[in-house]
């Protein structure tokens, strides 16, 4: 049976991050995972091209049940932290748009320092190495094993487990539910697990007027909640045969909660009646084309063919529109709301809202009540907007652990 100070499951962003982190402040580490090939999910990101921070980053930019749990974490380990150690491996990056950084080349660049880091703090890795169970150790002496992690290439102890297995999203790439399971059988409470950053979908019958759009993008304002707990995005729309996707949407889905509408201003920079009325005076075109002025065609097409089933005067010319009817579209257009009957679920969302309760973990340190075991990134109950905060939440709450785990481990050598 071999011995390691610490094993940390999940060869993710987190915990590749952690592992390094911890064995170069002198520990003896181990990581572990099921799936063959490392870190999947930042290959994939960003289109290839990891968005790994994002430069505005603060605790605003989360979801919890504990908005402010965050906050130690990623104050002690900040984006700026992150740009400084991929500069000292010489990898180039850009800011695309509000804060979002991008590697130049590939998301591969960021997985070979993460691997670097851990090649340096002289970290083992066993990939692809399924654990079959974690129990504790029967009896614990000075230095002993507090920890054994039955594995498929055998029996390994060590003094503390770091849980870095992530969400349930995109189960394609070898996500699953251990970490929750591991909480669950360690009686640490959960906040239940959703998808988070995916596309909304509508019932067909109600998506019928819309389906024809797929693929048509364009700047919108979207909001849901009561007017007391609203939120809000102004960002891209992605029309799709089922529903809605784009960054607007993925970040709303975040807040959405079933049986909720959504609301569309699809010309957010435009007071649209006002410039119809405007119109009426002047144009002698078709209502369609003159709103094509401001929307795009077939969106606009598509507004103005609803009128019939709507019992709106909209297939005629602008001149010849009454007001009330210009008022009435819109109405429909800065104010369009609608209810999704569901999301396209885990294969396609980004992240997992929800999961182990801060309430059962230290904010400084990511250990659990249960001494000893750990959780960082994603299985925690924090998720980020779209645009490279979930990354930092990674390499954040991965760097408390490390330092945490260096201090503690210490002291009970000494």
């Amino acid at each position: 049976m071999e011995f390691f100070d610490v094993v940390v499951v999940g060869a993710g962003a987190a915990g590749l991050f952690c592992a390094g982190q911890a064995g170069q402040r002198g520990l003896k580490v181990l990581v572990l995972d099921h799936a063959e090939k490392v870190a999947e999910k930042i290959r994939i990101s960003g289109g290839g091209r990891c968005n790994f921070t994002n430069l505005d980053t603060s605790a605003a930019h989360f979801l919890s049940d504990n908005p402010r749990f965050c906050r130690s974490a990623l104050s002690r380990y900040t984006p700026r932290d992150f740009v400084a150690l991929l500069q000292k491996h010489g990898v180039a990056f850009h800011e695309k748009h509000k804060g979002q950084l991008f590697c130049d080349r590939s998301a591969e660049d960021i997985i070979q320092v993460l691997l670097a880091e851990c090649a340096t703090g002289q970290v083992t890795r066993w990939q692809p190495c399924a654990v079959k169970s974690l129990r504790l150790a029967a009896e614990e002496a000075e230095r002993a094993a507090r920890y054994l992690l039955d594995t498929a290439k055998g029996t390994v102890a060590c003094r503390a487990v770091v849980i870095a297995t992530g969400g349930l999203s995109i189960p394609k790439i070898g996500a699953t539910d251990f970490g929750y399971r591991i909480a669950d059988q360690f009686g640490l409470p959960l906040v239940r697990p959703r998808p988070a950053l995916v596309p909304l979908t509508f019932a067909p019958e109600d998506w019928a007027p819309f389906a024809a759009l797929a693929g048509l993008s364009l700047p919108v304002q979207i909001a849901t909640g009561s007017k007391k707990a609203s939120m809000a995005f102004d960002e891209d729309l992605l029309f799709t045969h089922r529903g809605l996707s784009g960054p607007g949407v993925l970040q709303i889905s975040s807040y959405w909660q079933e049986n909720t509408p959504i609301r569309l201003n699809l010309a957010p920079k435009t007071e649209i009646a006002q410039e119809l009325l405007q119109a009426k005076a002047r144009s002698r075109k078709l209502l369609s084309n003159e709103l094509a002025t401001w929307l795009p065609s077939r969106l606009a097409e598509a507004w103005t063919g609803q009128g019939k089933a709507l019992n709106q005067p909209w297939d005629r010319s602008v001149a010849d529109t009454p007001d009330r009817a210009l008022h009435a579209l819109a109405e429909r257009i800065s104010r369009w709301e609608i209810t999704p009957d569901g999301t396209e679920g885990y294969r396609k969302a980004e992240v997992t809202a929800g999961g182990v309760s801060t309430e059962a973990l230290s904010s400084q340190t990511m250990e659990s009540r249960q001494k000893g075991l750990y959780f960082i990134g994603e299985v925690v109950d924090v998720t980020g907007w779209l645009g490279g905060y979930n990354f930092q939440w990674a390499w954040a709450s991965a760097h408390a652990c490390a330092s945490a785990l260096a201090e503690s481990l210490a002291l009970t050598t000494a």
